[in-house]
């Protein structure tokens, strides 16, 4: 039951994810479109930032120039730093990923002609030697596709049903192929950052207007589940193209990414595809160049590393990029972290600090205090070449164990020699990284010689990976206790699980959360057995939190020290109560507020498992509808009053990278870009989730978007009242001044607990 003053403010809300009596009413399929997709490409104009005859603000000195990078356009060099210090566009990576109009010479010759580099002169430079970005880039059609694929049968509710539905519909709006009538090739009449692609591919979205390496992951696992095999062979193709032209692969299909990788995940996608379509014979091409793969990671990335806690000395893994210049594609964000540090850094700390930017990168987790050295120093102390990564560890063990699988008794040399690889490194993961009295794993830091005991999301990869400790292992209390906090977020917040607990404004912090980590946090609970995830969860002593459940030291934060969850209660903006029974604001009877309805025989594995899942899709849904979306006869467009709080009246839905967990009509906030739609991962995870959890999924509860700060609400824009799925809540928009809320216009909070109790 939630405390009486929380449950009358749950009335203030109006909007369920229905606006619809017809949960449970079947409706016809959606209707999708399979042709090739009209999409605007985007042509950023440059603009002055500043008086146009105003000259540019002076420079330091040039970085070296980078060896894996020659362009003298879009590289480290006076062309590129003198663009990027006039500050033309929002984001950096708009003038990077723009084709030159002229060949190198004639756009190189023009830039030394001019003479004053005022603001006017840099835009006019640009305007007329450069075209539009993503021009190098077509929409194709989508060969194949079903608008009804198997997986639709796996889920029950009408409602979740034409989302997920709805969804495998946008895979039509995200193909993209090489358009040769536009690439630069070696004609040298143009240039251009793009690496061409052989095969279809499937962009993230947004900025993002390549393929990038470990987005496709969870792009490839939604397109399994929508069977559309010829896409995940032409995405495996294109890696496999790029191993045999580069020796790895980079981060994304731009030549400014040729310096560094991303989380290596290429064999488990090769796997996921072999298992579901059957297809053996991609092998014969993609086995030897899986091994290029990984000889590269271990030539370039591998570290010998000594126990302090057993003396042992184990071959480890990190992420670790050579690089003494900013970022092409976040140059003025590297350049000014580097130059505005005080006092000033000498050149070789310069060299330094931008090879931590960039492994940061590398990393995918850009960028979180998790590698920090000193959180308030923020990205100045940036440590991660010196940080020993849990996640990437658990990813390579997994891959030698895919490899050995893949070999079997064909080539039993080779499978033995992958499974003894994985062992050796199982080993070091458990010596470095577990901490058998916190039932944690953390980071391991070459710095400090220590376990960095630094709490975030990573803890769970071991356990995706198929490492679970003999702790873990021994009973079901130490099992639930090393998957506590995923309980204490479930009940204490709106959302799904944040990366860390640590509120900075990094886009790899709280309160942001990534769909990716979702699906991992939901595997990591899928391998545990089952008899040590038997029995309901626990409940904490009746004067305690779930905080209570957590191993002592688990999180390194207080339960005070936990970011609050910002709720409306009365008349006043309030926060949730930090400590306590009552800082549980989302529990209910045997569930959460739209954590779904509890199943008759269920453990706590299963009851983790089936609250996440629904929390990720009330997440993506309700900030989907918050901007636009609607499903004919299911989910009613919101009134344009509505949709003016989220400056989405002409928009028609965004399908967002990252998410809020203090609110569900939310996307996540802060890094060095503003937040991406699309999007290509967010729609893979919701579509396996659909898939895999379809059958437990409730029709979502989103928050009513006028509840106003004063308490007061209008129903004037409300479409109807609550749907009949039983799970229910709401959400705050994060942060009084509007910091922490993609829509910053609207600084109303929202309740985080149940409408209808008595459901729950």
């Amino acid at each position: 039951m939630l405390p009486a003053s929380l449950a009358l403010a749950a009335l203030l809300f109006h909007r369920a994810s229905a606006q619809s009596s017809s949960a449970s009413t079947a409706t016809g399929p959606v209707a999708l479109s399979t042709g090739v997709p009209s999409i605007t490409l985007s042509t950023a104009v440059a603009s002055a930032t500043a008086a146009t005859s105003s000259q540019l603000p002076s420079q330091v000195p040039l970085p070296p120039k980078q060896a894996w990078c020659p362009s003298e356009i879009f590289c480290a060099g006076p062309l590129l730093q003198t663009v990027a210090v006039a500050n033309l566009f929002p984001d950096d990576k708009t003038f990077v990923d723009k084709p030159t109009s002229k060949s190198s010479q004639a756009v190189l010759a023009d830039f030394q002609n001019i003479s004053q580099p005022t603001y006017g002169a840099i835009v006019n430079f640009v305007d007329s030697d450069f075209t539009g970005e993503g021009l190098e880039l077509e929409a194709v059609a989508l060969p194949g596709f079903n608008p009804n694929p198997p997986f639709l049968k796996n889920v029950t509710e009408t409602l979740p049903k034409a989302f997920a539905q709805t969804v495998h519909g946008f895979w039509t709006q995200l193909i993209r192929n090489t358009n040769s009538s536009t690439l630069c090739g070696s004609s040298g009449k143009c240039e251009s950052t793009l690496i061409p692609l052989n095969h279809t591919f499937v962009v993230p979205g947004g900025r993002f207007r390549e393929q990038y390496y470990w987005d496709s992951f969870w792009i490839v696992e939604g397109l399994i589940q929508s069977q559309l095999f010829s896409i995940v062979n032409d995405t495996l193709q294109n890696f496999m193209d790029e191993l045999e032209r580069f020796g790895f692969i980079p981060n994304g299909g731009r030549i400014y990414y040729l310096n560094r990788s991303q989380p290596p995940l290429f064999i488990q996608m090769l796997a996921n595809y072999v298992e579901a379509s059957g297809d053996r014979g991609i092998l014969t091409r993609a086995l030897p160049l899986a091994e290029k793969e990984l000889a590269w990671w271990s030539t370039n990335r591998s570290i010998s590393v000594t126990s302090p806690f057993t003396n042992k000395t184990h071959t480890m893994f990190r992420y670790a990029v050579n690089n003494t210049a900013p970022r092409p594609e976040s140059y003025l964000a590297d350049y000014t972290t580097v130059n505005s540090v005080s006092p000033a850094l000498n050149d070789s700390a310069k060299a330094e600090l931008y090879a931590q930017l960039a492994t940061g990168a590398e990393s995918g987790w850009d960028y979180t205090t998790r590698f920090f050295l000193s959180p308030q120093d923020g990205l100045n102390s940036i440590n991660i070449r010196n940080t020993v990564p849990v996640d990437l560890n658990s990813i390579l063990y997994k891959n030698h164990v895919l490899m050995a699988s893949f070999y079997g008794t064909a080539n039993t040399t080779a499978a033995n020699r992958h499974r003894a690889a994985a062992s050796a490194l199982r080993d070091g993961i458990l010596d470095l990284f577990w901490d058998s009295s916190k039932l944690a794993f953390y980071d391991f830091s070459l710095t400090n010689n220590a376990r960095n005991n630094f709490f975030s999301v990573a803890t769970f990869y071991p356990y995706w990976s198929g490492i679970i400790p003999d702790e873990v292992l021994a009973n079901s209390t130490s099992a639930f206790s090393a998957f506590s906090s995923i309980n204490l977020v479930l009940n204490r917040y709106n959302g799904t699980f944040p990366t860390t607990f640590i509120t900075s404004g990094q886009q790899w912090d709280a309160p942001n959360a990534w769909p990716p980590h979702q699906y991992i946090v939901l595997n990591a609970l899928r391998a545990l057995p089952s008899n040590i995830t038997k029995g309901s969860i626990p409940t904490p002593p009746s004067n305690q939190s779930t905080f209570g459940l957590i191993p002592s030291g688990q999180l390194g934060l207080s339960e005070t020290d936990l970011p609050g969850q910002p709720v409306q209660g009365g008349s006043t903006l309030i926060n949730a109560t930090t400590s306590g029974p009552n800082a549980d604001i989302n529990k209910g009877n045997n569930t959460v507020a739209n954590g779904g309805t509890a199943q008759p025989g269920e453990g706590w594995g299963q009851a983790l498992q089936r609250q996440l899942a629904n929390r990720v899709f009330t997440s993506i849904l309700c900030s989907w509808q918050a901007t636009g979306g609607s499903i004919p006869n299911v989910l009613p467009r919101l009134s344009d009053q509505e949709l003016n709080v989220t400056q989405s009246v002409t928009n028609t839905g965004n399908m967002f990278e990252k998410f809020s967990n203090l609110d569900v009509n939310s996307a996540g906030q802060g890094g060095e870009y503003t937040v991406q739609a699309g999007f290509g991962w967010t729609n893979g995870v919701l579509l396996w989730v659909a898939s895999n959890y379809g059958a437990v999924i409730d029709s979502p509860k989103c928050p009513d978007l006028l509840t106003t700060p004063t308490g007061s609400t209008s129903s004037s824009g409300s479409s109807g009242s609550s749907g009949s799925g039983s799970g229910s809540g709401g959400s705050s928009k994060s942060g009084a001044n509007g910091a922490l809320s993609y829509f910053k216009p609207f600084l109303a909070f929202a309740l985080a607990s149940a409408i209808v109790v008595a459901q729950l």
